[in-house]
């Protein structure tokens, strides 16, 4: 009898243990694979130093993400072209290398000829009217006019008004005659100092300070946050206050991303994006301003006023560009642009 009993609770006692092991294991597999999920990496990369608006944004918003969503999400920030510079930046953003890029305006000529609008010279009198455009239903439109690209816009991000560098005084249009001028990528500002015979060299941003102290080239255009934040005034005798044109950013990502990513979750980083470009948007105003003195007192570069006959005279040379690029942009959106002066 006892051995009857022992052999029954043998015989059951083995699946019992294999299952309990089986449990087990399978428990322990969980919690391994628990503990080792990882945060999902956001890869943010721009061209800038981090103590610009730009910079400022990004990490705003990886502190938001990472604040209200804690161990899910990581944001990487990547500045100073570390990853990509501009030329490659969204190529990149399709091959999903980094996911969200902040390009100049500029850099999107190749997958819409709208965003152009925002190089012609002498289009916006300020940045208020700047922001008024943007905001509006034709501002906002353009946010989504590569989404056939796979590029999605997430919003405007301010950098300020261009100005005029050179190792001489840039006073009227005909002293940048046969000078060269680095640009960004961009048809629109090629045509910008073609109108005044001067020549337009399309180089990445992170080789203009070696152009310029290498003499390469003599001048470039910029905000009073680049020219400082890059040194640019160390190796240009003049800074011409010209507020010709606008040099603004889009935020953006991959459609393909931006789709994967739940609806929950997306909607809580669209939010950090929006409250990160509002950041950076204030930032932008107050450190120009700031910069635009910081280069004076340094007495490295002389900044250089324009009366408003020189003003006008680089208006008369420059705004015929606008009609060159009136099909491509539309002349809708040029109306639209030059209603928010008022």
């Amino acid at each position: 009898m006892t051995i009857r009993n022992t052999m029954h609770i043998s015989l059951f006692s083995q699946p019992l243990k294999t299952f309990a092991m089986a449990a087990f294991a399978a428990g322990a597999m969980a919690t391994s694979f628990l503990a080792a999920a990882e945060p999902v990496e956001i890869k943010f990369s721009h061209v800038v130093a981090e103590n610009t608006p730009k910079g400022q944004t990004a990490l705003k918003f990886k502190a938001l993400v990472e604040e209200r969503l804690p161990g899910e999400y990581k944001v990487s920030v990547f500045p100073n072209s570390q990853l990509f510079g501009d030329n490659n930046e969204l190529a990149a953003l399709l091959l999903n290398d980094v996911q969200f890029v902040a390009p100049s305006l500029s850099k999107f000529e190749r997958y819409t000829k709208r965003l152009q609008l925002f190089d012609l010279p002498f289009l916006f009198k300020d940045m208020d009217a700047v922001e008024k455009f943007q905001m509006s239903d034709a501002g906002q439109a353009l946010l989504g006019s590569m989404k056939r690209k796979g590029i999605v816009g997430m919003g405007y991000l301010h950098n300020g008004m261009k100005q005029f560098s050179a190792n001489e005084p840039l006073k009227l249009p005909t002293d940048a005659s046969g000078k060269k001028f680095r640009v960004m990528a961009s048809d629109v500002l090629a045509a910008q100092f073609d109108a005044v015979n001067a020549m337009a060299v399309k180089k990445p941003f992170s080789e203009v300070f070696t152009l310029l102290q290498t003499r390469a080239i003599d001048g470039q255009e910029n905000t009073w946050s680049n020219i400082y934040s890059k040194k640019f005034y160390e190796v240009q005798s003049y800074i011409t206050e010209s507020n010709h044109g606008v040099l603004d950013y889009m935020v953006v990502t991959s459609a393909a991303f931006w789709k994967g990513l739940p609806a929950d979750k997306r909607k809580i980083i669209k939010q950090c994006m929006d409250e990160a470009l509002a950041y950076g948007n204030k930032i932008a105003s107050d450190k120009n301003a700031q910069d635009r003195q910081l280069i004076i007192d340094s007495g490295e570069s002389k900044v250089v006023e324009l009366s408003d006959s020189e003003r006008q005279a680089w208006i008369d040379a420059m705004k015929p560009v606008w009609g060159k690029f009136e099909d491509q942009i539309g002349k809708d959106m040029i109306d639209a642009a030059v209603a928010a002066n008022k």
